[in-house]
């Protein structure tokens, strides 16, 4: 008879690539892993992983097995948390994504509150500026900036965010100040890789308008963009949850040039088809009620 002990000390192994790492996530000895995914093999009479001395891999059979493990996991532990809500806690595990930058500034000091009057939840918190696929990397939710691409996401919008254009003072007067979009073609860009020039999309009553500067930099973090363009590399197209602080302290200028960025939001979502737990349901609206409605980070001129 298969355990679940065993089926779930699978899934974390197959989803950190590691015994030791899967030994961290479920706080358990590397010998108790090591010996519940032997026993699993043992149950089901085929090896789930190839083994070298340098990483483990799916093998066919494992690769098969684990669509449904993961299921099964994450029944159990939603059919465990239910139980729970219905007596009025909020417990068990949830795993989120978030990008780095917002993560960094703005999701954590919402997130401490909401964890401590909680203290049965138990979150991991994964920071990536690459896009995940929800599902299958076994995230709970993703919280995420911009427009929502996949399709089998469920969502839910956590806070309006305006982008704007921006540079530091010493560009400004080394490369003078553009006023209109065409003026923008005689200047230089730091550009978020994960979007590319694409993402430049001004919007008035007329069409939508791209502009396609030449790069200073590509680069998938949104720290980096801010240093970069206070460093006076070139424009840069930021969410005022990034420049904010910046444009309030006069290190960065707003940039106008008569058409507004296309406008978009700090959301999170769910994969479709799972139901949204009480917890995620809960941290959705401490989170609304933290970033405010306009969001504090967007009081800027």
């Amino acid at each position: 008879m298969l355990k679940l002990d065993g089926i779930s000390s699978f899934v974390a192994i197959a989803e950190v690539g590691s015994i030791s790492a899967a030994a961290r996530r479920l706080n358990l000895s590397k010998s108790v892993v090591s010996e519940r995914l032997a026993e699993l093999e043992h149950g089901l009479g085929a090896p789930l992983f190839h083994r070298t001395t340098r990483k483990l891999s799916l093998t066919e059979d494992g690769a098969a097995f684990l669509e449904r493990a993961v299921r099964i996991v994450r029944e159990v532990d939603d059919a465990a948390a239910e139980v729970s809500e219905r007596r009025g806690k909020l417990t068990g595990p949830m795993r989120l994504s978030a990008g780095v930058t917002f993560g960094r500034m703005h999701l954590g000091p919402a997130l401490y509150p909401f964890l401590a009057k909680n203290p049965s939840i138990s979150l991991t918190l994964e920071l990536d500026d690459r896009r995940v696929d929800a599902s299958a990397d076994g995230f709970d939710a993703v919280i995420r900036h911009g427009a929502i691409e996949d399709t089998r996401l469920v969502a839910w919008t956590l806070a309006a965010s305006r982008r704007c254009l921006v540079a530091s003072p010493e560009y400004l007067k080394r490369n003078g100040r553009p006023k209109s979009l065409a003026d923008l073609e005689q200047h230089r860009a730091v550009y978020y890789l994960n979007r590319g020039v694409a993402d430049w999309r001004f919007i008035d009553v007329r069409s939508d308008e791209f502009v396609r500067p030449a790069a200073a930099l590509r680069v998938n973090n949104g720290d980096m963009m801010l240093d970069a363009t206070l460093a006076g590399l070139g424009l840069a197209l930021l969410p005022t949850f990034i420049v904010g602080a910046a444009l309030k302290a006069g290190s960065l200028v707003n940039v106008g040039v008569g058409q507004a960025a296309a406008p978009e939001f700090v959301y999170v979502a769910h994969p479709e088809g799972r139901r949204a737990s009480a917890k995620l349901r809960a941290l959705v609206d401490c989170l609304r009620e933290a970033f405010g409605d306009p969001p504090y980070w967007d009081a800027v001129g």
